[in-house]
């Protein structure tokens, strides 16, 4: 009887390690199959097109007069980078970027016509498809809006050219840059004598305004020290601290750093964080101007437009 046990017991025993053993195999024979499968390269074609393309993007906009509320129509130009990634005989992959919103894009490539069919995807209200054309380096074509109803220009125009995304540590404002932020204006109240003595109050808008320490700092190249920030205005540190960024390619978000550095023309937004990209000593000087920003004050004054 113990005998007959024994063997049992060995039997089963058998039995388990043969199961696991095929589980084991079944389970590789899966993860060598799927391996396989995720091997799979699909071959790129046309890389010759890779890139970022910016240039305008314009549209019609209503728009409404501030002295008598008239509405009207208005050609709007925004700035965009169309960036495409990789091309395959079945799709195309890149992105977007208007206004430091970048969103990802797909679609396909004509060979015959040279033209793209790229649709954002659709999860956002300000998505669309863009429709262009290649003719060398330039790309133009139209964008319309998915959702009609979300957006104040459901059809835009686009003129694209190619440009190459380098950082350079020496790129600056240009010395002729309009320094005024104008999307910032802050009233305040001014009082007024006449010839009779009479004084009367009254309100005012003005516009910060940096000064040409934006010319002379440049926090890409030279170590930072207190001495050479504890002078400035609040806006020249917003824009030194920024053009680190605008190097680097950053999409900005706000439009009043927008407006400096698409003064340029070496500004090409290619990417919403390139907090890696910065070096150690570019590191060191944000922070050191992000704690002189908290406390400083800005240099406000009034301008025509």
């Amino acid at each position: 009887m113990k005998i007959l046990n024994y063997t049992f017991v060995s039997l089963l025993a058998v039995s388990l390690i043969s199961c696991k053993k095929d589980g084991k195999t079944n389970e590789s024979n899966k993860d060598s199959l799927t391996a396989k499968k995720d091997s799979v390269i699909i071959p790129e074609v046309h890389k010759e097109y890779y890139g970022v393309y910016i240039g305008d993007f314009a549209g019609m906009e209503k728009m409404v007069d501030n002295v008598d509320g008239a509405e009207y129509n208005e050609n709007v130009y925004k700035k965009i980078s169309l960036k495409i990634n990789r091309i395959t005989k079945d799709s195309v992959y890149g992105q977007s970027i208007v206004n430091g919103n970048q969103r990802p894009v797909r679609g396909v490539f004509n060979e015959t016509t040279k033209s793209f069919v790229l649709d954002e995807p659709g999860s956002n209200k300000t998505d669309g498809r863009f429709e262009v054309k290649l003719n060398g380096d330039s790309l133009t074509g139209k964008w319309n809006a998915f959702n009609k109803n979300a957006v104040k220009a459901p059809l835009k125009s686009l003129k694209l050219i190619k440009k190459d995304f380098v950082y350079n540590p020496n790129f600056m404002l240009d010395p002729d840059s309009n320094l005024v932020d104008w999307n910032n204006p802050k009233n305040f109240v001014e009082k007024y004598t006449d010839s009779d003595g009479k004084t009367e109050s009254y309100t005012t808008s003005k516009n910060r305004v940096a000064s040409d320490a934006v010319f002379k700092l440049n926090a890409s190249k030279q170590k930072l020290s207190e001495k050479d920030l504890k002078n400035l205005r609040k806006l020249d540190m917003e824009i030194i601290k920024n053009s680190v960024f605008a190097r680097h390619g950053y999409s900005f978000k706000k439009e009043t750093y927008r407006d400096f550095f698409e003064q340029t023309d070496w500004y090409i937004p290619v990417s919403n964080n390139v907090d890696k990209d910065l070096s150690p000593m570019e590191k060191d000087n944000v922070a050191l101007l992000n704690r002189f920003i908290k406390y400083a004050e800005d240099k406000y004054d009034s301008f025509g437009r």
